[in-house]
Parts: structure tokens; C-alpha cells; sequence
């Protein structure tokens, strides 16, 4: 009976010997989970960030690249100061902000390294690098962020920054991590995808503590990152740098689209900034200041700024009247001032008569017969159906939406419509007499200076435009992105934009843009417009486009206050067009005007 019980226990024995020594088994040979998370206790993951893609412009000249910084790291638990004032008076920093950034570190991990001071530049870095050897528990990690070689383009380049909570959350991809730096706007955010590149990494193994100790398994498990891939840009950037140089001390923009492509040459918002400021350690304290400056020199402009079109409105409102038939080129109408006011003498003026000296009487009257057509004996309803039917004559030339460009936060000013009265008027009780102001460019209407650019281009290649584009290539492609290949047509017959082309030419020619925007040797084909603000001075605008012909560079102006069209508008364009052209301009004097003009602020 003995022998039987110790058997019996024996055998128990054995048995569970054998249960752990097949667990054991599986736990340590096949079960890869926890030779894993061993693994984990003693390797640490390292991002390796890539190098973020190039910009160049439309010549190849370099005008973003990636300029070395260097962070501070600080492992708390290694620290030995013997002079901490001494410490912060080679940082730059006061001891409140020391014992901040400390502690801040402390709390996240007294073994593992995090940031204590970011963007070292390479001068400050070099002032420092022999001093860290005083001071244990402190060391330097190269990053990047991006320089300009040009001190323009700012609003269209953009910035990077690092990325906010928000940007976390709503980051479906997972690629981002808390300190990594993103595209925030322009080209910059755009094109973030191809500019950021594919992060790698690297594998140290580290002791219970979190010390490195030297590679994982002597790099093995080591990825190289992939370098962002390189945009080449449509800007023209000595054309750019002029551009800018006009509008010093102006507010307002300049964008130049080459027609035959729709790629912009030049993209200027008045007043900007030099880009290099928003790089560095003195990144916020240079965003406060530029945020709070009553000029917002944030603020894109071509982009973002509506405006009444004013004069330059007139030649949408001639070709949408030829396209519905109700004027043709020899129309004539009496200048008559009971109507609205103008200036220049007062008579009967045919249509490029009438666009070449801006007659307002003129377009009110051309206007009334585009949208009273008597299809209705009801005057508010037949005004009605006018008033949809013209604005999507209007709306195909690119204005009251989007045109599409490849930037963020472009508005798409306002064309109104038949809701929009019958919510200003509170019935459906209003006809022409009540909205004739939007016949010369007044009035609801509101365009973004871009529009206006995109129509001198329509209206140089007689009736089609491509979308304006800031970008020609992404790395080795060789044509944009097929978005930009399309042709878009307005719904007004190619015929009809002869009258529009001679008009303009004659405006520059012997009208009112003779005097500024008037070349030698090169035909231009221009629209002043002067852009009412009460109690304030004028707007100037101008649109062009040049060679008559065979055009490469279309054009709007805004300036800000700056008066009739024919004065700043006018000047800048005609300047622009000639450096474009020409690669040079004759006229000193009248960069003089431009520069130093009354009109400047």
C-alpha cells in the first residue's frame, strides 16, 4: 500500500516536471512573443529623419533647402552642474527657464533622453560643442529646417512647423509623432506627401535603465530613410525679387501667368516677409510679431483678399453681351451721364470705344440689355432669369468659386446671384435699376487678384485657361500633375474676344494706360481699373498681357489705395512685363515713380 502511494506521488512529480519543462520549451523555442518582448527591455528605436525635398524655380535655381540645427538633449539622471548660472549664461536662458525645461524633462524620464533646447544654429553650436564636456548629462542631435537663398516668395513657400495636437488627431495616415515638423501652409502644406520623404531607423540596444549601449545587432535591423523628392517650381524668381522690389512699402499683389501653360511666374503679397524668420529658435518670437502686425503680412493676398474688380470687369461684361447677341462691335450708345457718371467727353461711342475709355453709361445700358431680355413680361422675373443666365457666362471664366490652384485657403470671391438679392432685398421684389452697379465692376461683386490674372490669360488666348499652378514637376517627372493640363473654356465663342484683344491694345496704345504701361517695342494689351472705397483713397488695378500676338506673360496689379488704375497699376505692370521680356527695363524713371510714387504708404 506504501509503495503504491509513493509511486502515485512520484509519478505526480514527474508530471508536472514534465507540464513545465514543455512550457518552458514553448516559451523559450517556439512562442516568439516573449523572446520579443525581452528583446524590447533591451533595444531602443531611434527615428532617422529624412532630408526634406528641394525647390527650385522654373531656371533651376535653388530657392529652399534644408540648413543643419541642433537640438540640446538632456538625460536628467546624468546631470552634474557645478555652476548652473554659468550653465544658462552660455544657453542664453535664465535659470527659471532652466529649472523649467529640467524638471519638464524629469517628469517624462530621469534615464531617457529628450530635448531640452531646440535649434541650435551652426554658430551657436560651435560656441558650445567643447563646453558640453563640463557638463554631463547633455548632448547634441543634428536636425534640419529649411533656408532661403531669396528673402521673397514667403506667402506662396510657406513654412513648416512642429506639428499641433490637432494635426496628430486628425493624421489618419499614423505617420506623425509628437516634435516631428510638418508643412503648416503654402507649398509647403500642399505638397507635404512628396516634400517629407519616408523617415528610417535606427535599433540601439540600451541597459534597465535606458542607457545606450551600442547598435542592435550591429545594425541589422537598421532602415536608411528616403530623402523627400524635389519640386520644381513655375516661378520666375528674378522676376519674383522684382516684383517684390515694387511693391516695397505698398499693400497689394502681383501674379504673372505664362498663358500657354497657366504656370505662374510670379506670385507677390504686399507686404510679406523674409522667410528665414520663420526657421530657427526665434520661430515664435518672430510669428508673434508678424501675427500681430496691423499690415498682415501673413495674410496671401493673391490668394485670400477680395476685391470689387471695378473697370477691368467691363471686358466680361462685353464678351457675355456678344455671346448673347444682344450688341455687337459697332453698337454704338450715348455716353449719357443721367444714367451714371463717367469722364471723357460726352457722345456716342462704339464698343471698343467704349472699353478703350471706360464708359460706364455705356455698361450699364449693354447690361440692362443682357439681363432684360423679355423673356418674361414680369420686369423682376425676367430679371431673374437675366441675372442666372449671366452669371454662368461669369462663372466660366474662373470667378465666384475656386479656380483650383495648387495652394491652400484659396477664397473664391462672390458673383451674386438670384438667392443672394432675394436675401438683401428680404422679397423677390428688386429688378435691374436696384443692381446696375455690378455693370461696371461694382456693386456685390468680388474677385480675388488671381481671378483677375487668370482672365487677362483667357483673354490672351482667346477664350481658354489652364488652371494657374505654382508647381511644373515633382522630382524626375517632367510635366504637372494632369490636373493642370486641361484646357477649361468659357462659354463665349473664340470670335468674340477679338474686339476685347484690339480694345485692350488700344487702351495701352492711346487710352488710359498710355502712359505707364506703353512699351517701345513690345505691344501690350491692357485694363486700368480704379476700384472705389468711400472715405479712402482708390484701389489701383491693371491687367494686361503681352505680346499682343504672341502672348507669355499675363498680368493683374493691386495696389491698395493706390489710386486710379492708370497710376500704380499700370506703372508696376508695365515695369514687370518689360523685365520679364526683356530681362532688363530702359525705363529708370519710371521704377522711380514706382518706388517712391505718392501713392506708396
Amino acid at each position: 500500500m506504501k509503495d503504491n502511494r509513493s509511486n502515485i506521488i512520484q509519478i505526480t512529480f514527474i508530471l508536472i516536471g514534465a507540464v513545465f519543462i514543455i512550457k518552458l520549451f514553448f516559451i523559450q523555442v517556439l512562442d516568439e512573443n516573449y523572446r520579443l518582448a525581452a528583446q524590447n527591455n533591451v533595444m531602443q528605436r531611434l527615428v532617422d529623419y529624412p532630408y526634406r525635398g528641394l525647390v527650385f524655380d522654373r531656371n533651376g535655381k535653388l530657392i529652399v533647402y534644408n540648413k543643419p540645427v541642433y537640438d540640446l538633449m538632456v538625460v536628467p539622471r546624468e546631470v552634474v552642474l557645478t555652476d548652473t548660472a554659468e550653465f544658462c549664461d552660455h544657453l542664453g536662458i535664465t535659470l527659471t527657464e532652466f529649472n523649467e525645461k529640467l524638471s519638464k524633462a524629469q517628469t517624462y524620464s530621469w534615464y531617457k533622453p529628450s530635448v531640452f533646447l531646440k535649434q541650435f544654429s551652426n554658430e551657436d553650436f560651435a560656441s558650445m560643442q567643447d563646453l558640453l564636456i563640463d557638463y554631463p548629462g547633455f548632448y547634441i542631435i543634428p536636425r534640419t529646417v529649411r533656408a532661403y537663398p531669396y528673402k521673397g516668395m514667403a506667402n506662396a513657400l510657406g513654412y513648416i512647423g512642429e506639428i499641433s495636437k490637432n494635426q496628430l488627431t486628425r493624421d489618419s495616415s499614423s505617420y506623425y509623432r509628437q516634435g516631428d515638423y510638418i508643412g503648416i501652409s503654402g507649398l509647403e502644406s500642399k505638397y507635404e506627401n512628396p516634400l517629407r520623404g519616408k523617415r528610417g531607423a535606427k535599433y540601439r540596444m540600451v541597459n534597465v535603465r535606458g542607457l545606450e549601449k551600442g547598435s542592435f545587432k550591429n545594425g541589422a535591423w537598421d532602415t536608411l530613410p528616403k530623402i523627400g523628392e524635389n519640386l520644381t517650381s513655375t516661378i520666375d524668381i528674378e522676376l519674383q525679387e522684382y516684383g517684390e522690389t515694387l511693391m516695397q512699402n505698398k499693400v497689394g499683389s502681383i501674379i504673372a501667368i505664362e498663358p500657354s501653360s497657366g504656370e505662374i511666374l510670379s506670385f507677390v503679397s504686399a507686404p510679406s516677409y523674409d522667410p528665414n524668420l520663420l526657421t530657427g529658435r526665434s520661430y515664435s518670437e518672430y510669428y508673434r510679431k508678424l501675427s500681430t502686425d496691423s499690415l498682415k503680412p501673413l495674410y496671401n493676398r493673391p490668394l485670400m483678399a477680395m476685391y470689387r474688380p471695378g473697370s477691368i470687369f467691363k471686358i466680361i461684361q462685353a464678351l457675355v453681351a456678344l455671346e448673347e447677341g444682344v450688341i455687337s462691335e459697332s453698337t454704338s450708345l450715348y455716353c449719357n451721364r443721367a444714367i451714371i457718371g463717367c469722364h471723357g467727353p460726352q457722345k456716342y461711342r462704339d464698343l471698343k470705344e467704349a472699353i478703350t475709355h471706360s464708359c460706364n453709361p455705356y455698361f450699364v445700358q449693354v447690361s440692362r440689355r443682357m439681363i432684360n431680355q423679355g423673356e418674361s413680361d414680369d420686369t423682376y422675373q425676367d430679371t431673374r432669369i437675366g441675372l442666372e443666365k449671366w452669371r454662368a457666362h461669369v462663372a466660366s471664366f474662373g470667378l465666384g468659386s475656386p479656380i483650383g490652384i495648387d495652394l491652400p485657403n484659396e477664397k473664391g470671391g462672390m458673383i451674386p446671384n438670384v438667392q443672394y438679392y432675394d436675401r438683401a432685398y428680404q422679397s423677390k421684389n428688386w429688378k435691374f435699376s436696384n443692381i446696375q452697379s455690378i455693370s461696371i465692376g461694382e456693386g456685390e461683386n468680388l474677385v480675388v487678384p488671381l481671378q483677375m490674372a487668370n482672365f487677362a490669360a483667357i483673354v490672351a488666348n482667346r477664350g481658354f485657361y489652364y488652371k494657374p499652378h505654382l508647381i511644373k514637376a515633382i522630382g524626375d517627372q517632367k510635366e504637372p500633375l494632369p490636373e493642370y493640363r486641361e484646357k477649361h473654356y468659357t462659354t463665349v465663342d473664340t470670335k468674340h474676344f477679338d474686339v476685347a484683344v484690339e480694345a485692350m491694345a488700344e487702351v495701352v496704345r492711346s487710352g488710359t494706360g498710355q502712359y505707364r504701361a506703353k512699351l517701345s517695342d513690345i505691344e501690350v494689351c491692357g485694363k486700368t481699373g480704379t476700384v472705389q472705397n468711400k472715405d479712402r483713397p482708390d484701389h489701383s488695378v491693371f491687367i494686361a498681357f503681352a505680346p499682343k500676338d504672341d502672348p507669355k506673360i499675363a498680368l493683374s496689379v493691386y495696389v491698395e489705395y493706390g489710386g486710379q488704375g492708370a497710376r500704380a497699376g499700370a506703372a508696376i505692370a508695365g515695369l514687370m512685363i518689360e523685365k520679364y521680356l526683356k530681362r532688363c527695363t530702359d525705363r529708370i524713371h519710371m521704377e522711380d515713380y514706382v518706388l517712391n510714387g505718392e501713392f506708396i504708404y
